[in-house]
């Protein structure tokens, strides 16, 4: 069994026309996997709904709280990109468990999103890595001791 968590993040952010902006909209994973013909057993929660930027130490508190009590051995959590990697170090000590965090620099609900790739790459990392905390983004997988998010250039990059 697979936990998803979900935070929010641009990858739940749906688009208003009458306000002219994005918000952060129902989680888009469930609809993601059924849509994409996915069976891995697995549980989706909707933690919150909201831009990483909105995050405080409680909220992170509040995801690590729900990963550490999870009973599941292996952990997606979805999340805002700007503070990735913030959440992912406040979660490097839960032990025993293998979680990865991803989510996306377009939301899913456009159609040049990257947020089916990044959710399909992360599932099948979170089958197959170690115990640890890892962020799976783009096709690559990041150690968030030694990874930031390069905002000019759209990705994350891990510092040498």
């Amino acid at each position: 069994m697979i936990d998803i968590f979900t935070t929010g993040g641009t990858i739940d952010k749906v688009y208003f026309d009458a306000l002219s902006e994005y918000q952060i909209g129902p989680a888009a994973i469930p609809d993601m996997l059924r849509e994409n013909n996915v069976h891995v057993p697995h549980r989706v929660t909707q933690l919150m709904r909201k831009d990483s930027l909105e995050l405080d130490d409680a909220d992170r508190a509040a995801i690590r709280a729900a990963v550490a009590a999870s009973d599941a051995a292996r952990i997606l959590v979805t999340h805002g990109t700007d503070t990735m990697v913030t959440t992912a170090r406040v979660l490097a000590d839960v032990p025993g468990k293998t979680i990865v965090l991803t989510g996306a620099m377009q939301p899913a609900s456009l159609r040049a999103s990257d947020a089916e790739f990044n959710v399909g790459f992360a599932l099948a990392a979170v089958q197959t890595l170690p115990p640890g905390v890892h962020i799976a983004m783009n096709g690559m997988i990041f150690d968030p001791a030694r990874t930031e998010k390069d905002r000019a250039a759209g990705r994350f990059r891990s510092e040498r």
